[in-house]
């Protein structure tokens, strides 16, 4: 896992890495502008190209003076340096910094309160002027700044942080923050990377390692972090010789109304494909004929009318509800007999979670260890409206904990928010996947990795990232702009093989 630490955390691990490494912190300094310029040179090869590097007075901008001196050593032909002299106070490093690129003939200004800001014909910005320690939205001369820089409609690469931006906590939805189109940070994505509140002002971002004590970092055990691969290839477990069907589980789907078959199929489907030893749907009788010709390996359970199916519970390894499934007083009963007559954790989504938005009592009868798997009008509809994604964590922290379920939030970057408010960022997807059904599909996949015995952490950790692997694997290669659902659930037999070499 990569631990995704707070701005307060960084700080730690700064002082850390300096103390103990030991390392002067100019030098942990010149370490981190160095990675920055590996990065930057091999992406904007043109040494022609007018690079102007705005800096402040603090460590970032000591960052972007270092970053300028490096440029210029590189023989980069066009650099110049803007100081955003704003305060008397300035960083020793950033001192230390100055005195350097003094002595080069990189051209060098200052721009000074109240001032007038000077003509800028530079085809790429790079921003240094505040880092990751912002804790109130920007004003005055820095507010004025920013709206002049983003009038500009240069290229913008930030230095660990787009000014402005807040790394953790809640964004003001009228922020001034300076609009980039690539962050290169440093150690870590910033949490606030990760959630949609980041959309408007970064367009892609780029991690360099600076070389911060990683062992101190995961001491800090922070609650966020984000999968990686290897963390997915250490929980799937191969298939041994001598299993059989009943090795891997029998999967029950209770979804689909007669309007709303597709839900179910796709849900269904994808336990199959994820690999369930069997899988069974629970759908109107009208449905029967559309799931055998979907795929005939699903059995079937047939609801009728308005009476609830008598269902052998003790049957099935693991049970979702939800696709398709309806709100009508048929569906209420389903889920309140689930909730009743079965006692290991149930993958809920959609309709069911609209059903329990109505019936909020009925949040204390889910068994332990369940799975929620809301978007975020779901989430809203549970929980009540937040103004923002900062919010809804730290609302889903505290409902996982109170009802010990497990809350997969979906997002570009999908939560997984366990009872001990851990919360975990999926890395894998793309908006080719964004179309009606994805949802059903994972909802699938889940409830087939519940079916054999996974535990719901490692269910919910594992069917997000091969989910939208998955989807990766088909979009990506081929720059797809659509990927459907069923070609996702088709894809994961050899994603999960991939995965498992």
């Amino acid at each position: 896992m990569i631990q995704l630490l707070t701005s307060a955390q960084i700080r730690e691990a700064d002082a850390y890495t300096i103390a103990h490494e030991p390392i002067a912190s100019i030098d942990l300094m010149e370490r981190a502008s160095k990675a920055f310029v590996g990065w930057f040179v091999n992406h904007f090869p043109d040494k022609k190209q007018a690079i102007a590097v705005y800096c402040g007075t603090g460590n970032n901008g000591g960052d972007g003076l270092a970053i300028a001196r490096m440029l210029d050593e590189h023989q980069y032909k066009k650099v110049s340096v803007k100081i955003a002299r704003f305060s008397d106070k300035s960083s020793d490093d950033f001192n230390v910094n100055l005195k350097r690129i003094q002595q080069t003939s990189i051209a060098l200004s200052e721009i000074g309160k109240n001032e007038e800001f000077p003509l800028e014909e530079s085809e790429v910005i790079i921003d240094a002027l505040l880092g990751s320690g912002l804790n109130k939205p920007l004003e005055g001369d820095y507010k004025r700044l920013i709206n002049h820089l983003n009038d500009l409609e240069k290229t913008v690469v930030a230095v660990d942080v787009p000014t402005g931006f807040f790394t953790d906590d809640e964004t003001s939805p009228d922020a001034v923050v300076l609009k980039t189109d690539l962050v290169i940070s440093f150690q870590a994505p910033k949490i606030n990377f990760l959630l949609p509140e980041s959309a408007p002002y970064i367009n892609c971002w780029e991690v360099v390692n600076i070389g911060l004590n990683e062992k101190f970092i995961c001491s800090l055990n922070s609650p966020y972090q984000a999968i990686e691969e290897k963390d997915v290839r250490r929980m799937l477990k191969a298939r041994h010789r001598f299993s059989n069907k009943g090795t891997y589980g029998h999967a029950l789907i209770i979804a689909g109304q007669p309007e709303t078959m597709g839900a179910a199929l796709l849900s269904a489907g994808a336990s199959v494909y994820a690999g369930a030893g069997l899988t069974t749907a629970c759908v109107p009788k009208s449905g029967l004929t559309a799931l055998n010709s979907y795929m005939p390996e699903i059995m079937a359970i047939v609801r009728e009318g308005v009476a609830v199916p008598k269902i052998d519970w003790d049957k099935f390894n693991a049970i979702a509800i939800g696709p398709g499934l309806g709100k009508d007083a048929t569906a209420l009963a389903v889920l309140t007999e689930v909730l009743t007559d079965y006692k290991s954790p149930i993958v809920i989504d959609a309709d069911a979670l609209n059903l329990l938005s109505g019936h909020k009592k009925m949040l204390h009868d889910i068994p332990k260890n369940s799975v929620l798997t809301p978007h975020v009008k779901e989430f809203d509809r549970l929980f009540g409206e937040h103004k923002n994604w900062w919010q809804r964590i730290q609302t889903g922290r505290a409902k996982a904990k109170e009802h010990d379920f497990y809350i997969l939030l979906k997002n570009d970057y999908t939560l997984v928010i366990t009872p001990q408010g851990k919360v975990y960022f999926n890395t894998t997807s793309n908006p080719a996947m964004a179309s009606g059904g994805m949802g059903d599909v994972l909802t699938g996949i889940i409830a087939a990795l519940l079916a054999q015995q996974y535990t719901s952490e490692e269910a919910c950790i594992i069917g997000a990232y091969i989910h939208g692997k998955a989807g990766d694997e088909l979009a990506l290669p081929n720059r797809l702009n659509v990927v459907l659902p069923g070609q996702v659930a088709a894809r994961l037999p050899l994603t999960m093989a991939k995965l498992l070499t």
